[in-house]
């Protein structure tokens, strides 16, 4: 799957980038919306992510723009503007899907993957061809239900492949759909990295023909049913590849490189706001220069919640909240306010010199070897909560299914079968202590594991969950090891009972 990204924040795009890759997306990076409308109208993509103030072309207007000339392309558009007016203006411009900044690669690669399922003509999740058989949404593949470990770029190969069965791809296609921009591979890549994939389903029990060759136009997966008299020679053994390091620190080390990288650029962004403010001082600030402000502390907020730096985004969203045109201000008292944010800023940005931790939360829970696949359904109508928790928890390898309209409790849970059920207290039309209640009185749900985490920490609250049949309560704010270590202590307790 191949991504465009059009976002001017060189940090912002490199950290998106590298999340997306770890979930073997293909991503072109352009930093303004005219060079994302010449991508976009000249090359095929899967899907276009926006963000909405881009310069020369502001996001809004380019999503219209593709929409107008007739592109049906998924569009996502990224903003730090979590006003209702902002959602509306861009699914009004032709967006599918709206994402608020700060956020990372889990909660972006989950609303890809709702966008991407419902542009896919086929209703089906799982992509078999014979006894191939490759699970997008957990890009497990197996032949003949024997698993194949196969490199980010043999799976890709392989979806390809799927995707356009009996369709005849060429070298360039191939190239075009699986390697960026800013790559330059050779016909020769594509040769070994298909190569390497035959040899590696020869070594499942697949026919050396299974990925066909028509020479002089390219390769396609050939039915078991048309199988010739010639064969492939056997490829050529693949050197045992070495495991990879713990993926959590290796993501940790990129983000501080790339504050390293960014830090710099990022306190240059200050004498913008540090200009309007004087401006201000004098009652000079012109419209330009306090939209350049606003524009420059909105983009900050961004960058910073993407590092994981919430204080320093809280301080720049107060500055962009501040900024922001359309507020009157009255000065010097409101530039008083305006230069304490912006020492206490630049404070928070010199000071940190390392990232300590992803904003994923990562690192602190103990260890436990879960069952495949182990399940957590959250039940939450607070949607920043509910975006944030599968980036909290993905480090401990849950699978997260987030809810937030209480009313779909039941058919969701059918759909799901979850092992920990994580719910909170006061949500509209049904609390989370009646579908407690409700699972206890339910025996094929009486057993269910069920978690409580909620705003309210007084006594009564915490022992009237208990009473209903709450498992265990948490108050917000919540990390994610302190999360992930009561869902693992509790699945702990679950195991050594059944056993």
């Amino acid at each position: 799957m191949k991504i465009l990204l059009v976002d001017d924040d060189e940090g912002l795009s490199a950290v998106l980038t590298k999340s997306l890759a770890a979930y073997r997306y293909v991503v072109d990076t352009v930093r303004d919306g005219e060079t994302g409308w010449v991508y976009g109208s000249t090359f095929e993509y899967d899907l276009i992510v926006l963000d909405i103030m881009l310069p020369k072309l502001d996001g809004i207007s380019l999503c219209q723009r593709f929409r107008e000339e007739g592109y049906t392309t998924p569009i996502l558009l990224l903003t730090a503007q979590d006003t209702s007016t902002a959602k509306v203006s861009g699914l009004d411009a032709g967006a599918d899907d709206y994402v608020v900044k700060p956020f990372d690669g889990a909660e972006l690669s989950a609303r890809i993957r709702a966008l991407l399922r419902r542009s896919n003509a086929s209703p089906f999740p799982l992509l078999s061809w014979g006894d191939l058989l490759l699970n997008p949404s957990t890009c497990e593949v197996t032949y003949s239900s024997q698993p194949l470990t196969l490199t980010t770029k043999e799976y890709e190969l392989l979806e390809l492949l799927l995707r356009g069965i009996q369709h005849v791809f060429s070298t360039e296609e191939i190239l075009d759909r699986l390697w960026s921009s800013e790559e330059f591979p050779s016909e020769a890549t594509v040769r070994s990295h298909i190569r390497r994939l035959r040899h590696k389903l020869v070594a499942a029990g697949a026919p050396c023909d299974l990925v066909a060759t028509v020479h002089g136009r390219g390769y396609y997966l050939k039915a078991q049913a048309e199988k010739g008299l010639e064969r492939d020679r056997p490829p050529e053994a693949v050197p045992t590849q070495n495991h990879s390091p713990n993926p959590q620190a290796q993501y940790l080390t990129f983000l501080n490189q790339t504050w390293v990288a960014n830090k710099p650029k990022i306190l240059t962004q200050l004498t913008v706001l540090s200009q309007a403010i004087a401006a201000l001082q004098r009652d000079s600030l012109s419209s330009a220069l306090q939209t350049q402000a606003h524009f420059t502390a909105h983009k900050l907020a961004g960058s910073l919640g993407t590092f994981g730096l919430t204080e320093a985004m809280t301080l720049a969203r107060q500055l962009e909240q501040m900024l922001d045109p359309a507020v009157p201000s009255s000065a010097p008292l409101y530039a008083s306010t305006l230069i304490a944010l912006l020492d206490a800023l630049q404070q928070e940005i010199q000071q940190t010199t390392s990232i300590q931790a992803a904003p994923t939360a990562l690192g602190g829970a103990r260890s436990l070897h879960l069952p495949q696949e182990t399940k957590v359904m959250i039940v939450d109508d607070d949607h920043h909560w509910l975006q944030a928790l599968p980036n909290l928890l993905q480090p401990w390898g849950f699978k997260v299914t987030a809810l937030a309209e209480p009313q779909q409790f039941w058919t969701v849970l059918q759909s799901v079968m979850p092992d920990l059920l994580v719910l909170d207290v006061k949500m509209p039309e049904v609390s989370g202590f009646e579908l407690c209640q409700a699972l206890r009185a339910t025996p094929h749900w009486e057993r269910l594991p069920v978690l409580f985490v909620s705003v309210l920490s007084d006594q009564t609250t915490q022992n009237q969950a208990f009473s209903v049949g709450a498992d265990d309560y948490l108050c917000k704010p919540v990390t994610g090891a302190e999360l992930a270590n009561r869902i693992l202590g509790r699945l702990r307790r679950v195991r050594a009972w059944a056993t």
